[in-house]
């Protein structure tokens, strides 16, 4: 589980796509760049931290990751000498607004709480047109879908019979 859980972190921890970071620069982060980088790539790991505790099979899964995505942002290059425990807070801190983004059901859904949480982390507070948040929204989407199928290239996938459905499987206890 170690080695595939190094794997999985290793594909959360892709450099975000430029256009992401130039969009989210020109709209949230007041042009900077490296702000803009860093929360994407917060994003991109909090939502796949997520995606294990939610979407795994296997229930040690998500520690496993953690631990792994602990020891990546340890050695991460990109943080500066004697600034990892504020890299842990501020990952702590977007692990908790984007999981409760995604239970948040209320509104326009879970999507548009995940892409109002992305332009706030990045520092717009302000009221933002809905086409913004959408679009944030389609990014942390992407993270989401992408985060979700490398766990099933990792860690497997749910096999069923063909004839079978999930819920003819479950065990009804007596």
């Amino acid at each position: 589980m170690r080695a595939q859980s190094e794997n999985y972190v290793a594909t959360l921890c892709v450099e975000p796509a430029a256009e992401d970071v130039s969009w989210l620069a020109a709209q949230a982060t007041g042009g900077d760049t490296d702000h803009a980088r860093w929360e994407l790539r917060y994003a991109r790991r909090a939502l796949g931290l997520l995606t294990a505790q939610r979407d795994a099979l296997d229930d040690r899964t998500a520690s496993v990751v953690a631990r792994a995505l602990a020891a990546a942002l340890a050695r991460d290059p990109a943080i500066a000498a004697g600034k990892l425990r504020v890299a842990e807070r501020q990952f702590n801190m977007r692990l908790r607004g984007y999981a409760d983004a995604l239970s948040n059901r209320a509104g326009e859904g879970s999507g548009w709480h995940l892409g109002r949480a992305l332009i706030e982390f990045a520092g717009r507070r302000d009221a933002v047109s809905a086409e913004i948040v959408a679009h944030g929204a389609e990014i942390l989407a992407r993270y989401l879908g992408d985060g979700n199928l490398a766990l099933r290239e990792h860690f497997g996938a749910a096999v069923l019979p063909e004839d079978a459905v999930p819920s003819s499987l479950r065990q009804v206890p007596r």
